[in-house]
């Protein structure tokens, strides 16, 4: 039975989760402290601790972790599909419609014009962050500015990988912090 409620109580966290990891913190607030009380609120503080420590999203490190507490490993498993679940059917049922449709002309344009909007809302993310890490307490914060412009040319003009483009940056930082 405690299987069910997890599967149960996670599906409707990942149906509802709409907004990403954040929105979806009051969802798993609700459902494994208020209803079910299967955590304190101070575990559920490290819970979003350990969520936020962990890679993955919020709500699945959430079900992860809720479910190996109270029913162990099957647990974790049972919750973890719970909160994925709902995703993998709206994203199948797309694919189907998609696949069906995707040949008509009002199908590509709404398509088509929903691109600029998604470069956008990349591009504001990025500014935002960037600002945050160059102008943090408004002062302005030089060497994070060199880091990124050196950063930024050498992934313009070589073919380092993420981590080595991360890996680089840090080494900047210490050896601007060094001299």
């Amino acid at each position: 039975m405690i299987y069910l409620k997890l599967l149960l109580a996670f599906f409707q966290i990942g149906l509802f989760s709409f907004g990403g990891g954040y929105a979806s913190i009051a969802l798993i607030q609700q459902q494994v402290v208020d209803v079910h009380q299967w955590l304190s609120m101070s575990e559920f503080t490290d819970l979003i601790t350990i969520s936020q420590m962990t890679p993955g999203p919020i709500a699945i490190n959430g079900a992860t972790f809720v479910g190996t507490k109270i029913a162990g490993i099957l647990g974790s498993v049972v919750a973890t599909v719970g909160c994925i679940l709902p995703s993998s059917i709206i994203v199948g049922i797309i694919t189907i419609i998609y696949m069906k449709y995707h040949d008509l002309k009002s199908v590509q344009s709404v398509l088509h014009s929903l691109r600029p909007a998604i470069v956008a809302m990349v591009a504001s993310s990025g500014i935002s962050i960037l600002l945050s890490a160059i102008y943090p307490a408004n002062n302005i914060n030089i060497s994070m500015i060199l880091i990124f412009v050196i950063v930024l040319l050498v992934q313009k003009f070589s073919k380092l990988g993420p981590i080595a483009i991360m890996l680089l940056a840090g080494i900047i930082n210490l050896v601007l912090h060094l001299f």
